[in-house]
């Protein structure tokens, strides 16, 4: 693109509206106006004066406030339409999302489930709308911000009598002694705390020019933090999972790949005591028992390197720990929480095997039921094979046996029993809680329960934020630009001596009461008069001749 002379001899990069030398206003629409538009001063900004190839193209949409306006919106409706049903992380993980989404929330929860909102904040295209407002930030803040710091940067202090007249904030005085009263006002401006250059006769006064780099710090701020967000879905950013380990038991930590394991030594429970002088009163009321604390006792084991491929692996006793409510145990960027627990979960259950004629005991097995054997010898020709197992037992919509989940809070087995009389066929019955049923016919022998072996089960969430840093970072450099270019403002006064005049010119970004009081307050120690503001004039001319017309219509 050719370069526009001014008439200062300048070379303005085409699309400029204001020369960046003397300010002389360059397009007709400018030159014939009242105001001209000092909006990032009137410098070319790349969308404006490039759209030829595609990187032009590229650049010129995204630097659109309103194509970033619109990603904006377009990410709230998408967050909001996740919020309708719960996401995949938050639904039973023992049944597939599909068929979830399908039976409890109908064709609504089909489309949901196809369209993918069912895991909105991992999706690729969620993902790729951040991406995009990161990208529109970015590229919205060189557009703008560039231009505007050289313009800034390298301003001449002697501006065109266009430049200055074309100003909201205008004003000639008349003066005996133009030297003694400009040195007045330098004197005066210095006071208010304004950055003064001379040149030629002529004066700027400005301040707070750091105030205009405020949105562009917020856009900063928000690039971090949207990166601190998509981070997240990066593998070992970020972990949040729930583990349940039984008393006595050792439990590989999810997120670490099979380096860590965690041993619940001892889980216990502390109740407060209805009798207690204080809080006694309130658990009477509140009819139930009321949790005061629950522990872990627990120990952190890290895996040896090294060791044979499908063997049990050899831990290391890295460090033990009493894990309460707010006291977690913290590791290599992971901290676990005390966040719930179950107390006697069934954990093993005994069951013999009896002649149901003379009720004398056969034998008697001990069933994991965590892990179950196919089968148990009792001797003497006698043996228990599991033919099914439902560790929390229902019906299903036809009516066929079935389980809710892996937790064997209802345990309900199928057994087929052998003995010396049934050694081909063997007899079938159905056992579960309170139920002991034959399944063909009536049988000899008979599953009879014996007692069971319970444990308590802490839940511990797993937590890991390697992201947390970029979101503090982020939000605090947000508040930074946010404070910076809400509570200051970038103002700038240029005077300029002819002969017996002087012309002074004022512009703000902002705040232009607070200016206009500084003027007031020069006209008092100068008695220089105070710039008109044209464009509250222009607002009590078209007020008036709103009234004139209304006038003029009821005639």
């Amino acid at each position: 693109m050719e370069k526009q002379k001014c008439e200062c001899g300048h070379l303005n990069p085409y699309g400029t509206h204001l020369c960046e030398s003397c300010g002389k206003p360059l397009e007709e629409k400018d030159k014939n106006a009242t105001m001209v538009d000092m909006r990032y001063d009137g410098v070319a900004r790349r969308s404006q004066t490039y759209n030829k190839k595609i990187v032009d193209r590229i650049w010129n949409f995204f630097s659109s406030v309103k194509i970033g306006i619109s990603i904006i919106i377009l990410i709230l409706v998408t967050s909001s339409i996740g919020t309708i049903f719960p996401q995949e992380m938050y639904i039973p993980s023992n049944v597939s999302a599909a068929q979830h989404y399908e039976n409890e929330y109908g064709i609504a929860g089909q489309v949901y489930y196809t369209l993918g909102f069912h895991n909105l904040y991992g999706s690729w295209w969620y993902m790729a709308l951040i991406a995009s407002l990161g990208i529109s930030l970015i590229i919205a803040s060189l557009d703008r911000v560039v231009p505007l710091y050289r313009v800034l940067k390298h301003q001449r202090v002697s501006r065109n009598e266009g430049f200055l007249s074309r100003q909201r904030m205008f004003g000639v005085s008349h003066s005996d002694d133009p030297e003694q009263t400009m040195t007045e006002a330098k004197q005066f401006f210095a006071r208010k705390k304004y950055n003064i250059r001379e040149e030629n006769g002529s004066l700027l006064a400005e301040k707070n020019r750091f105030t205009r780099w405020g949105p562009y710090i917020n856009h900063i701020g928000l690039i971090v933090f949207l990166t601190g967000c998509m981070l997240r879905f990066f593998p070992g950013m970020y972990v949040d999972d729930l583990v349940w380990v039984r008393e006595g038991e050792t439990e590989v930590i999810p997120g670490t790949d099979g380096e860590y394991f965690i041993e619940n030594d001892e889980f216990f429970v502390d109740l407060y005591d209805e009798n207690d002088e204080v809080f006694g009163p309130a658990m009477q009321r509140a009819s139930g028992q009321t949790v005061e604390t629950y522990q872990t006792n627990a120990t952190l084991y890290q895996r040896e390197e090294g060791g044979t491929v499908g063997a049990e692996p050899e831990l290391n006793e890295v460090k033990s720990k009493e894990i309460e409510v707010n006291h977690p145990l913290r590791f290599n960027n992971f901290s676990l929480y005390q966040s719930d627990y179950k107390v006697n979960e069934f954990n093993k259950m005994s069951l013999s095997m009896t002649d149901r004629e003379t009720d004398e005991s056969i034998g008697t097995i001990e069933i994991d039921l965590f892990d179950p054997q196919a089968e148990y010898d009792l001797g003497d020709g006698y043996r228990v094979v599991i033919d099914s197992y439902f560790p929390n037992f229902e019906f299903d919509d036809e009516g066929e046996p079935s389980t809710v989940s892996d937790i064997p809070d209802n345990p309900a087995f199928i057994f087929q029993m052998f003995s010396p009389e049934h050694d081909e066929d063997g007899e079938y019955s159905f056992v579960g809680i309170q139920r002991n049923e034959d399944i063909f016919n009536e049988n000899d022998y008979q599953m009879s329960f014996e007692g069971v072996e319970t444990k308590d089960v802490t839940g511990l969430t797993v937590r890991k934020d390697l992201t947390l840093p970029f979101l503090i970072v982020g939000g605090s450099i947000f508040m930074i630009g946010l404070v910076q270019g809400s509570y200051w403002s970038h103002r700038r006064v240029w005077m300029r001596k002819f002969d017996n005049e002087i012309w002074i010119a004022g512009h703000t970004n902002k705040h232009w009461e607070s200016l206009k009081k500084e003027f007031r307050a020069l006209s008092k120690e100068t008695k220089l008069d105070v710039p008109e503001d044209k464009q509250q004039l222009k607002a009590e001319e078209d007020e008036q001749s709103d009234g004139r017309d209304d006038v003029n219509g009821r005639n």
